[in-house]
């Protein structure tokens, strides 16, 4: 039945597809359907509904009692606005003291070099000397390179944005473990919220906020907290019983359970949602600073746009340095939280002693720079750059392989994207539909087949269906080019410890890096183009291919291995038949984030001249077209659910063929 199915499917797409001249209305997807409403101004369109509704919520007319709805918005951004311009002024340009009309005193920031002895101190104290040099070591970059000020504005952000994230993202995630109606109403939210493209939800932050630190705040906050609503929903309900049990025969009342029972055992759950805050965040800073945030992620786009590739990614590495720094703090600090609550240290400066040194290192140095501007400020003349040496290296590559280049580029376009982007935009839509119909159906049943094709009517009703096409068109190349390299690497690696340790460490940095840096080096050395936008993101999608092939082939059971080796299997014969398919669900999952990552990064390579669904989300977002970029940004994430929901479906299927479910 399922293979008549498929065969039925593809003869009426044939059809369709021979027969053109008979239906055009099925082989070209029809432009967006439009009505006529009188609400909220011209409201013909879905675009153009949500473009006037956001106009009409920004005007006067808007009340949320007692304030109108811009009057609400503003207040929330002066509440941001206060804490973020002291904790900057604190970091990074001192605070600015009246003596008189015309006079005033700018006392100098808190010491870089109490900062970097401070954090040198926590990394030695919460763990070894090791993890201390290696903080050192990375601060030091960040002052010697001259990027001391834009790290300070960029932690300023870090330092507001978290909190809020953390703090509003473990709310959610208490309601959602208490009801579970709560839980499935704000899980689709969850979904939309990771895979709405960053610059969808920038308009309208740009529109309630105006531009500014705090719109990049805010846009932040919205981007890195799902993990820990969904992180705190899952530690909540992983705590054992017997605690809860206890918590009971205490007499602790709903909120004594809350907070002294179930958030305390909670806790090292809990601070992988917070490392998650922390790494979205500074993942951030590049897309914020487009909207007025400043820092390391202006200096970054600023170099894009200026083609200097040696300063975008001094800066950029920057940026993962911060993000490793900070990595390694919050996971030392909630183990050594966990061993100190274990041994049971009550006294406050024992359990704090390690905090006050640091403090005092901050105050003493900072003391200083009052009497000795080396404290304030790393001087100028002892900078150094990298920036030229890394752009001659791109100028020699260009100089002496342009044609190797170009010939190589010149061939993947007319052989492989080209055929694919017409025989994919040639498809008629009702059979793409009916596919995604039967791939649904016979993956997850009716609710999974509905859901499809629900998702793909929005996106042809609101007339995106040819640049979603060009999106599917550049995602799915890069996906399989991603995936076979991925693989690949990750079955090399998985048989030899001196080829995992080096990939690992590739990996990770690759997965730390601002999506934005690899855009540089392949815009010098391929130009804008479809071709460089499929490069960056094969680059950019390539480690969870490798992490979860190697993770796929090394959780399978040592005695399954042992049996196929005795029962006279070859190597090659172990890999194929044993662990390549005992591991493809796992390797699966790794196809699945593999096109998240794409889709997010598919999205940013708009910048470097693509046609898709990411260049309408950027156009909106520089004509602050709130609709248009909504409905581009909806139309990117239900391609991604779509994705995710069939892609996951299939694992499940496999787990269950192999009796591991």
């Amino acid at each position: 039945m399922g293979v008549f199915a498929w065969l039925l499917t593809v003869f009426i797409i044939a059809a369709i597809w021979i027969g053109g001249d008979l239906w055009p209305w099925a082989v070209k997807a029809p432009k967006e359907l439009r009505w006529n409403i009188e609400s909220f101004g011209s409201c013909t369109s879905v675009r153009y509904c949500v473009t006037g509704f956001m106009k009409w919520l920004v005007n006067d007319e808007a009340y949320l009692f007692p304030w109108t709805f811009k009057e609400f918005t503003r207040t929330i951004a002066a509440g941001i606005e206060i804490p973020y311009q002291f904790i900057r002024s604190l970091l990074s340009s001192g605070f600015t003291i009246p003596l008189g009309e015309d006079d005033s005193w700018q006392t100098p920031p808190i010491s870089w070099f109490g900062i970097i002895l401070a954090l040198t101190w926590m990394g030695y104290s919460l763990k070894d000397w090791k993890l201390g040099l290696m903080i050192f070591l990375c601060a030091a970059y960040i002052a010697v390179f001259g990027l001391w000020e834009s790290a300070t504005i960029t932690l300023s952000s870090i330092a507001v944005a978290v909190p809020i994230g953390i703090l509003f993202g473990v709310a959610v995630g208490i309601l959602g473990f208490k009801s579970k109606k709560f839980e499935k109403a704000v899980t689709p939210v969850l979904d939309l919220m990771q895979t709405v493209p960053i610059f969808a939800y920038l308009v309208p932050v740009l529109f309630m906020f105006g531009f500014g630190p705090v719109s990049a705040i805010t846009a932040t906050v919205i981007y890195a907290m799902p993990p820990m609503v969904r992180v705190t929903i899952l530690a909540l309900k992983t705590v054992p019983a017997e605690i809860k049990d206890f918590g009971k025969m205490a007499g602790c009342t709903k909120h004594q359970m809350t907070w002294r029972v179930l958030i305390p055992s909670a806790k090292p759950g809990l601070m992988v949602g917070v490392n998650q805050v922390i790494m979205l965040s500074l993942n951030m800073v590049i897309i914020a600073s487009m909207i007025g945030a400043g820092g390391l992620g202006f200096d970054v786009l600023a170099s894009l746009r200026r083609q200097a590739i040696g300063d975008g990614l001094e800066a950029g590495i920057a940026i993962t340095l911060i993000a490793i720094v900070l990595d390694r703090l919050s996971q030392s600090w909630a183990a050594r939280g966990q061993k100190a609550h274990v041994e049971g240290e009550e006294r406050w400066y024992a359990h704090h002693k390690n905090l006050i040194v640091a403090l005092l290192l901050l105050l003493v140095t900072s003391f200083a720079s009052f009497v000795f501007p080396l404290f304030a400020h790393w001087p100028e003349s002892l900078e150094i750059s990298t920036g030229q040496i890394w752009n001659d290296v791109v100028k020699w590559i260009n100089i002496n392989y342009f044609d190797q280049l170009e010939a190589f580029k010149v061939f993947i376009l007319l052989n492989v994207l080209k055929p694919v982007k017409l025989f994919l935009l040639s498809l008629p839509w009702p059979g793409v539909i009916l596919l995604l119909a039967l791939a649904g159906y016979q993956l997850g049943g009716v609710r999974l087949a509905i859901l499809v094709v629900s998702l793909a009517a929005f996106i042809l009703i609101t007339g995106q269906w040819t640049k979603a096409m060009i999106t599917v068109y550049l995602c799915g190349i890069s996906v399989a080019a991603a995936s076979i390299i991925g693989i690949t690497i990750g079955v090399i690696a998985s048989r030899t410890n001196v080829i995992k340790k080096p990939v690992l460490i590739v990996i990770d940095t690759l997965q730390t890096l601002p999506s934005f840096v690899y855009l540089l080096p392949v815009v010098m050395l391929f130009r804008v183009g479809d071709f460089s936008a499929m490069v960056a993101v094969v680059l950019y999608a390539l480690p969870p291919a490798i992490r979860y092939t190697l993770y796929g082939i090394e959780q399978i059971s040592p005695s399954l291995i042992e049996a196929a080796k005795t029962s006279g299997c070859t190597k090659l014969q172990v890999l194929s038949k044993v662990q390549s398919r005992l591991a493809w669900p796992e390797i699966m999952l790794g196809l699945n984030q593999t096109v998240m990552f794409a889709l997010s990064m598919l999205v940013i390579t708009a910048l470097v001249g693509t046609r898709d669904l990411g260049q309408e989300v950027y156009i909106a977002l520089t004509k602050a077209d709130t609709g248009r970029g909504i409905v581009a940004g909806l139309s990117v994430a239900f391609i991604a659910i779509i994705a995710d929901r069939l892609i996951s479906a299939a694992a499940n299927r496999r787990k269950q063929a192999l009796g591991l479910s």
